[in-house]
C-alpha cells in the first residue's frame, strides 16, 4: 500500500459519508500538510461538518520542507500547492487531490494521482464498501459536484 498524500476536500467528504476510516484501510500512511489541517479548523470555526485531524492518530502532519518546482499559479490553495510540494519530497507516494486544476498540474509532473471517486471506487474493490451509486448520490447532495460524463464513468468501473 502506497503513502497517500491527502488534500482538504478528501476529508471533507469522506467525513461527511462517515468513511473516513477507508484512508488508514487503503494506504501505508496517510499524510497532510499543515496546510490542509488549517482548512479544516477553519471550516470547522465557521460551523462546517469537517474532521480533527489531531484526533486522528493514524494522520501524519508533515510540512513540505522545500518549495520545488511546482509551478506558481494563483488559482492554487495552499493545500493544494503544500500537498504538491510534499510529492516532491515523497517519491511514490498517491496525491490525493479532487480540484480539477491541481489534478491537472499533479499529472503534468507524473506524480500518482486519485481523487474522491477512486478512493471509493477502491473501497468497494476490496469490499470495505458495498455500492458507488448510493454514495454519489449522497456526495451531489453535499454539493460535490461530478459531469454526467464522469459519473457514468465512474458507475461503469465499479460495475454499477
Amino acid at each position: 500500500m502506497p503513502d497517500l498524500i491527502c488534500n482538504t476536500s478528501p476529508f471533507q467528504y469522506l467525513y461527511q459519508l462517515e468513511l473516513l476510516n477507508i484512508l488508514q484501510v487503503l494506504a501505508e500512511r496517510v499524510i497532510v500538510p499543515p496546510a490542509v489541517v488549517d482548512e479544516l479548523t477553519e471550516g470547522r470555526n465557521l460551523g462546517l461538518n469537517l474532521p480533527d485531524l489531531s484526533s486522528l492518530s493514524w494522520i501524519t502532519v508533515r510540512r513540505p520542507v522545500s518549495e520545488p518546482a511546482v509551478p506558481l499559479v494563483a488559482d492554487l490553495g495552499p493545500g493544494e500547492t503544500e500537498v504538491l510540494m510534499l510529492a516532491f519530497e515523497l517519491p511514490g507516494a498517491v496525491v490525493v487531490l479532487d480540484d480539477a486544476l491541481a489534478r491537472l498540474i499533479a499529472e503534468t509532473l507524473g506524480f500518482h494521482l486519485k481523487g474522491t471517486w477512486g478512493l471509493l471506487l477502491d473501497a468497494k474493490r476490496l469490499g470495505i464498501i458495498p455500492a458507488v451509486k448510493p454514495l454519489i448520490d449522497q456526495l451531489h447532495a453535499l454539493r460535490f459536484r461530478i459531469a454526467p460524463q464522469t459519473r457514468a464513468v465512474v458507475l461503469k468501473l465499479a460495475g454499477e
